[in-house]
Parts: structure tokens; sequence; C-alpha cells
């Protein structure tokens, strides 16, 4: 599959153009602590750039379900780089309004790379397993991104300067959108044409249901972020706070690989309210308080489905949102995970003072999803359609366009005929 043509400079392109997701809230919390400012103003700015990024997704999302994936995503990254860059410009001993507009607006002007991935993976492979495959790869090496974004922005700003982490950030971002925009697949990506009929809302009580429901995932991995963190000082062992999530983070690589493997039986439906169950059952064993060396090797179990969880939730969305409004669907999607994952660590560090129920934040929050997605089974359908992007009309662009078009899309045509 990672032989298949465009795979590994999208997926990799992706990857690198997503660092600064991880990589900015620590750069911005060193670039103001560094200048003398207090750690909750860096707190704040963290935040604020996170919660711009999350809630501009699926507006991003469906303007690129109206006009295509270049006139969206390059002047998004053109536009977050600048103001990454124009932080240490203005000073951390600016005007504290104009510190906070300029990160604001970064985070809403994030390009909307993982969404638009995902929209194009029907265009790219037309084989079902394949792609089944490199979502789940996708989804599985997310993980990574949290592990080596942070390590890296400590980095430089440890051994350079803070300022220096700001612009490697913007760097990277841009780096990694332009391998991925400048693919034909992406060039020359449209959304499926509105059916005569009409397609239909995007928001349906089942696609409601869901985005609750992987919310409430999503709350179990912002809590346990701060049960790391408790876990560390607990034992005085600080290097814990990074290792357990770390490996949660492999046990989803991990169990990303083994569930493409194969084909496993059941719809999607099944499969995501069975993989939601096993999460539950992997935090169970850590309400028992165990130490840390113990703590690390559980952590990965409930790791093990995430990847699962995320990839069957995808394809879910992909059966109930309309054709033409596909990218605005996995954006809502992972402003879902993200807002949940937000909600958790706020709850968890409110609670920080109350180590058993800490504790059990991550089975309650698994234990939510998993109530959600029973009720829901019936509005979440059987099954799921596939390669529902089309090519755009020949007239529209150039004959070297087409010819690259077809060069990808070649695989697309014969399996249908």
């Amino acid at each position: 599959m990672l032989g298949s043509q465009y795979v590994v400079r999208l997926l990799g392109g992706t990857l690198i153009g997503r660092l600064p997701n991880a990589m900015v809230p620590v750069s911005i919390v060193l670039w103001i602590t560094a200048g003398g400012k207090s750690l909750a103003f860096a707190g704040l700015l963290a935040a604020i750039y996170g919660l711009a990024s999350g809630l501009s997704q699926p507006v991003k999302g469906r303007l690129m379900d109206k006009y295509g994936q270049t006139r969206v995503s390059v002047p998004a990254v053109l536009l977050n780089a600048f103001c990454l860059v124009a932080l240490p410009w203005i000073g951390v001993d600016g005007q504290p309004a104009a510190v906070t507009a300029v990160v604001g607006f970064a985070g809403l002007v994030t390009p909307p790379l993982e969404a638009g991935l995902r929209a194009l993976w029907p265009t790219v492979l037309a084989d079902a397993g394949s792609r089944r495959l490199v979502q789940a790869l996708d989804t599985g090496s997310q993980g990574l991104l949290y592990i080596v974004g942070p390590l890296l922005a400590s980095w430089l700003a440890t051994a350079h300067t803070p300022d220096i982490a700001l612009w490697a950030t913007a760097a990277l971002g841009l780096l990694g959108s332009a391998i991925v925009l400048s693919a034909g697949p992406s060039r020359y990506w449209c959304p499926a044409a509105e059916e005569p009929a009409g397609s239909g809302p995007l928001i349906s009580t089942g696609l409601v249901l869901l985005f609750t429901a992987l919310a409430a995932t999503g709350f179990a991995l912002g809590a346990m972020n701060v049960w790391a963190a408790h876990m560390a000082a607990t034992h005085q062992m600080t290097t814990l706070s990074g290792m357990l999530p770390a490996a949660f983070s492999t046990g989803s690589f991990l169990g990303g690989i083994v569930y493409a493997r194969r084909t496993w039986p059941g719809t999607t439906t099944t499969q995501l309210i069975t993989t939601s169950a096993l999460f539950l059952l992997g935090w169970l064993p850590l309400l028992a308080d165990p130490g840390p060396r113990a703590a690390i090797v559980l952590a990965v179990i409930p790791g093990l489905v995430l990847t699962l969880i995320i990839t069957n939730g995808f394809h879910t969305v992909d059966a109930l949102a309309p054709a033409s409004r596909t990218t605005e669907a996995y954006a809502w999607l992972i402003l879902a995970v993200g807002t949940g994952q937000a909600a958790g660590t706020a709850l968890a560090g409110a609670l920080s003072d109350s180590p058993q129920i800490l504790v059990g934040l991550p089975a309650a929050g698994a234990a939510t999803a998993l109530t959600l997605l029973i009720i829901a089974r019936p509005k979440l359908g059987a099954g799921r359609r596939l390669g529902r992007h089309r090519r755009p009309r020949r007239s529209s662009i150039s004959a070297s366009a087409q010819r690259d078009l077809r060069m990808f899309a070649a695989p697309a045509d014969s399996a249908r005929r």
C-alpha cells in the first residue's frame, strides 16, 4: 500500500504539516515565560490557539467542499506561518491584546490538513482494503505528533531560543503543507456534486450522537494526561508525565497496524461499538492505582483500540454525511474529539486533589462513549458508501492537469468498470 502512488507523500506531508499543532502550545508557553510573563497568561494563549483551531475546522472543511483544497489551505498556511513569525517581532513586552489577537488568528487559520487528507484517500486508493489500511495507519501515527512535537519545541527553545522554536514551527507547517498541496490529488480534488434531489442536511441524529460519543472518547484522553502528571508527582518521577501518554500512543500505533492487517467481521457500526467496549475494559485495570512500571504497561492496553474507534468513526461519517460535505463532516469529528479532550483536561485538573476520582475519569469517559454508541446504533447505519469523490470535469483543468489526474485516477476507473 505504501508503494502506491502519492500515499507516502500525502501521509508524510500531512504529518509534517500537522507537527505545529503539537509544537505551538509548547512554543508559546516557553516564549511567554522566557520573556518574564506569567505562566497563567502563557497557558491562556495556548488554550486560545487550540480552541480557535478546533472551532474553525468545520468552517474550513465547508469551504474546502465548496472551493477545493488549494484555495482554502494555501492562504490558511501562509497566514498561520506569518502570525507565528510575527510574534517574536511583536515581542513579549508588546501589548497583551495584540499578542492575544495574533495567537487567536493563527489558530483560526491553521490549515485543515487532516480533514483534507481523509477526503483524498478515495481518489488515491481504489481498493477498499488499502483505504482501510492507510486510514488506520494515519490515525495510529497521529499520537507520534504529540510525542515528537513537544519534545522538538522544547529542545529548540532550550538549545537556541523560543523565537527559533516559533520560526521552526512555522517552517515545518509550510513544508508539510507544500508537500501535500502540490501533489496532484490535492490540486485537482473536488467534492462530489450535489444529487439532483438534494443530499439532505449535514447534521443528523446519528451524526450528533456519534460526535458526542467521540467527544466522550476524547474526554478520556484529556483526563489521562492530567492523571499521568499526577502519577509523576506522586511517585516523584517527572518522566512519567511523558512516558504514560507515550505508552498509550504506542499502543494506538500498534493497534492500527494489527487492525489493518486483515478484514474484521461485522459492520462498521458493530466494530465501532465493540472497540468502544474494549476501550472501556482497557481502562479498568488502572482503577487499581498500580505502580509506575505496571501503569506504563497497562496504559498500552486502551491505546490498542483507540485507532480502531477513530477509524470506524470516520467510516461512519462517510456513510451518514452528504456526499458533497464529507470534508466538513470530518472536521466536525475532529472538533468533537478535541473539544472532549479539552473538557477532560479541564475537569481532571479541577479534581486533581481527589486522586480516587481522577484515576476513574478516563474510564468514565469511555463508559459514556459506549453508552451513547449503543443508544445511537439504529441511527448509525449498517455500512458505509465508499469512493464518492469524483474527478473534476475535464474542461475545467488544463491538458497537463488531465494527464496527471488520469495517472492517479486510472485504478479507480478500472475498479468501477
